[in-house]
């Protein structure tokens, strides 16, 4: 082509309308990214990685997996691992170690391939990924379960698996180093790696720590130095630099007093610019020609890594866990691949063609064919198996409250009693922590970000409430969630006045249709009646007393907050209410406190924690 500018703009464009139309359908994005670049490469041969980059394409693509693994590695969070269990611990060593060993016998004995190239491709295909697993449990819903063990096997596996891919790699170069004897080379490398991570990783976390850098400069320079950390261990030890970033971001991780989340997010920024282009590119390089030579040796390599490695891996993982088999069953099918798998393998195949190996020619391929394969077959297939083990949850039917303000706790505490799942999100740590100690589940941070996704687990609640005073940040997130959840499952407070000027309103015209509780209440009128002493309570309807009776006993100073079937279905008061009440129904409201004849606050008959003190001075 004769404008290289053409194929580069192209990559941009096509990257974009791959994560949108992943983003409409609620697909891994990883899955439109390759089919798009296969399709733009060796199918109709638009893009050329080789020709559009010539000797870039190597650094391009190496320090780009240097970022992956260190981003990876910054979640890779040790008390969380504790916290979930053995299955997910084991899951991570046992079960990643059977299922690299079981994947290097077939491919070596099916493909014939040499055992090194069978190991390093045994040891990319044990990682799953959040970036895969989240969108598929959020379709399956499976049980909490099987959820928490399965997306935290993909959050901790990112990192240990690209490890074990990294340390393959090293062998087999090092194997093959003329000057150095394999053994020595070998440890010089790991050595190396580690020391330098683990040194950069502590003297980075000083700096964050003692908030040397300014705010504004801190994603910048976390993401400058580690690549520099990367060249740095590279020209010390060659090929040491993936281990050194690796390491350093798992140390960065489990520092005590380092603040991680923000950079965190910075990667959801980095995988639209950098990551969903540079797949575009490693999936147009694929030659089809050597998937289609392999023929039904291709698809018996992925057979057996889908029903023999990870069954396998499931039930050495499970002994002594107390699963049952319907447990271990689905466990054992779902586990897509991600995008550390395509980053890994495709440096490591460029590495291995520039040293000679020509079998490197068929791991890229190899490998995106799992990742395709286990992410079409198990997305396809993975609700009605869950269905048929009888281990589908049912539908959710619990809150996300974003703002965690004092009518905000108070609302979760009583939903909580009444036996809903609620969580409190909020960006103020002062907030959050006050919901802390009343003892109500929390996230620090934006409910929209990449770290949110990756651990916040939504799929529990069926609703999203914004209590919160960030007008803007409400229209975002209704807009975020009810793509995410559904139309009709994000419910907002009305805006005050001074924030409907038209400098202050988000572009969005179908923003607030309806109004959470009433019209005539916002976040500083709640907050109010809060500190002048309402409280919230629940009351159970009965044929004896019906809801109308229930509104004429507190008759102006009652606000309806929602209503609670006897099956356990939620219904939200809003300024239009669509339900009515029956016999057996529970109110949740909060009941505002009103005056009585000597002038002291009374609410359901009883003095507020306001004016006890008060009346007990006059004597009232």
């Amino acid at each position: 082509m004769s404008d290289p500018i053409i194929p580069l703009v192209a990559v941009g464009l096509i990257s974009i309308a791959c994560q949108f139309f992943a983003y409409q359908v609620k697909l891994p994005a990883i899955l439109p990214l390759l089919i798009a670049g296969i399709i733009v490469g060796p199918l109709i041969g638009f893009i050329d990685a080789d020709q559009m980059f010539g000797d870039l394409l190597f650094p391009i693509v190496s320090l780009s997996v240097a970022i992956i693994l260190f981003e990876g590695a910054l979640t890779l969070k040790f008390k969380d691992l504790k916290g979930h269990g053995s299955v997910v611990r084991n899951l991570c060593t046992v079960g990643a170690l059977a299922t690299c060993l079981i994947a290097t016998f077939i491919s070596h004995l099916i493909l014939d391939i040499s055992l090194e190239m069978a190991f390093l491709f045994g040891a990319i295909v044990t990682v799953t990924g959040p970036t895969v697993i989240v969108p598929m449990l959020r379709t399956v819903r499976p049980s909490a379960k099987i959820a928490n063990i399965l997306r935290w096997e993909g959050i901790v596996i990112d990192p240990i698996g690209a490890l074990l891919a990294v340390l393959v790699f090293e062998y087999m170069v090092s194997a093959h180093d003329a000057i150095n004897h394999t053994l020595k080379a070998f440890a010089l490398t790991i050595t190396v790696g580690a020391v330098f991570g683990a040194v950069a990783g502590y003297l980075l976390g000083l700096i964050l720590r003692n908030k040397l850098i300014p705010h504004y400069l801190v994603n910048t320079a976390v993401l400058t130095l580690m690549l520099g950390v990367f060249q740095g261990s590279n020209m010390i030890a060659h090929e040491s630099g993936l281990l050194a970033v690796t390491i350093m971001g798992a140390w960065l991780a489990n520092m005590k007093y380092v603040e991680v989340d923000s950079i965190l997010e910075f990667k959801e920024t980095l995988s639209v610019l950098l990551i969903s282009g540079l797949f575009i590119l490693l999936a147009s390089r694929i030659e089809l020609a050597s998937v289609l030579n392999l023929g039904w040796k291709a698809i018996l390599v992925l057979l057996g890594i889908m029903f023999i490695a990870r069954p396998i891996s499931v039930m050495l993982s499970s002994v002594g866990a107390g699963l049952k088999w319907q447990e271990i069953a689905l466990l054992s099918w779902i586990a897509p691949r991600g995008i550390v798998a395509a980053a890994v393998s495709a440096l490591f195949a460029l590495k291995l063609e520039n040293l000679g190996y020509e079998e490197a020619v068929i791991l890229v391929p190899m490998v995106f064919s799992v990742i395709i394969f286990t992410v079409v077959v198990q997305s396809l297939t993975a609700v009605r198996i869950a269905r048929m083990l009888n281990l589908r949850a049912p539908k959710p039917n619990g809150y996300l409250i974003f703002g965690s303000g004092v009518f905000a706790r108070l609302f979760a505490k009583e939903l909580i009693k009444q036996d809903v799942a609620v969580s409190i999100a909020d960006t103020n740590w002062d907030a959050i922590s006050r919901a802390r100690m009343d003892g109500i589940p929390t996230y620090f941070g934006n409910p929209m970000s990449e770290h949110a996704y990756r651990t916040l687990d939504i799929s529990r609640y069926g609703g999203v409430l914004l209590l919160s005073p960030y007008t803007q940040l409400n229209s975002l997130l209704a807009y975020h969630f009810e793509h995410e959840i559904g139309k009709g499952s994000v419910w907002s407070l009305r805006t005050i006045e001074s924030q409907k000027l038209a400098s202050h309103q988000v572009s969005n015209p179908n923003r607030q249709k309806r109004c959470l509780f009433s019209e005539t209440v916002d976040y500083g009128s709640l907050t109010e009646y809060v500190f002048q002493g309402g409280v919230i309570k629940t009351t159970k309807l009965s044929k004896e007393f019906s809801f109308d009776d229930y509104c004429k006993k507190y008759d102006g100073y009652l606000l309806p907050l929602c209503a609670i079937e006897p099956k356990g279905k939620i219904h939200m008061y809003t300024n239009v209410p669509s339900f009515k009440p029956k016999a057996g129904w529970r109110i949740t409201s909060l009941i505002k406190p009103v005056e009585d004849e000597k002038g002291i606050e009374v609410v359901d008959g009883q003095l507020t924690a306001k004016t006890q003190q008060i009346a007990n001075v006059k004597g009232g």
